[in-house]
């Protein structure tokens, strides 16, 4: 009768470990975990304690561009495999990080049979007394999880995102010289409303000058906008590869 006393005991308290661990791992905010910053900024809400909004999308792809348009500048990004995950995992991240919003993706991913995933844990927690987080993850359905975290700006200056272009090299070091002229700052985005968008600036159009400043590089834009503010100022830009001029009465700050 003691022997099989204490078989239970171990057994109560194996089966009581094992639930330990997989809380554990349930525990754990993989949204946090797989964070990544957004070119190290430190970008976060204006509002001291923002109202964190969460949608989930299918357009992962299309949904940057309108986020942009609306104001909003990216702060970072999560991206992971896993099981089932609650979306206020991400929604309770973005708080923490003072986001204004986060758009959750969610696709499937693959499924293993239920003999297996129990084959997994038993596995697991014979050689580690466990469940490594790896494990519990690796069982059961999977999903592949991506959500972006964003944060609204402050009122635009000018109201426009860039890309700077550069000229694809020939191989030849002449002509490559010859290439390193004022190609522009591609848009992104125009913000709606924004000094751009009244000068009926559109994405896809070539910034080439604003005022006196030719827009050779990101920074220029930087000081043009910064040397203006206020003003009404001239911008000379292309659009399908025709020249033309538009003038913008930019914000202040």
């Amino acid at each position: 009768m003691i022997i099989k006393s204490t078989t239970i005991i171990s057994t109560i308290a194996a089966t009581a470990l094992l639930s330990l661990s997989i809380l554990s791992v349930a525990a754990e905010n993989l949204y946090e975990k797989n964070y990544v910053k957004q070119n190290n900024s430190n970008l976060f809400s204006l509002q001291a304690k923002p109202d964190t909004k969460l949608f989930v999308s299918n357009h992962k792809d299309e949904d940057n561009i309108p986020m942009l348009e609306d104001g909003y500048d990216l702060m970072g990004f999560s991206s992971f495999d896993a099981g089932d995950v609650p979306p206020n995992d991400a929604l309770a991240h973005a708080k923490s990080i003072k986001a204004d919003t986060v758009l959750v993706y969610v696709k499937y991913g693959s499924e293993k049979t239920a003999s297996s995933k129990i084959a997994a844990l038993k596995e697991a927690a014979k050689k580690t007394g466990e469940v490594d987080e790896k494990d519990a993850q690796a069982s059961g359905t999977q999903y592949r999880y991506y959500a972006s975290y964003w944060a609204k700006l402050p009122t635009p200056l000018l109201g426009v995102h860039i890309i700077k272009l550069k000229p694809a090299a020939t191989g030849d070091a002449e002509e490559d010289a010859k290439l390193q002229v004022n190609n522009g700052l591609k848009l992104l985005a125009v913000i709606k409303d924004s000094p751009a968008a009244k000068a009926n600036l559109l994405r896809g159009d070539v910034l080439m000058k604003i005022g006196d400043i030719s827009l050779e590089k990101p920074e220029a834009l930087y000081d043009a906008v910064k040397k203006y503010q206020g003003q009404s100022v001239e911008i000379a830009y292309q659009r399908g590869g025709e020249a033309a001029v538009t003038t913008a009465t930019l914000n202040q700050r």
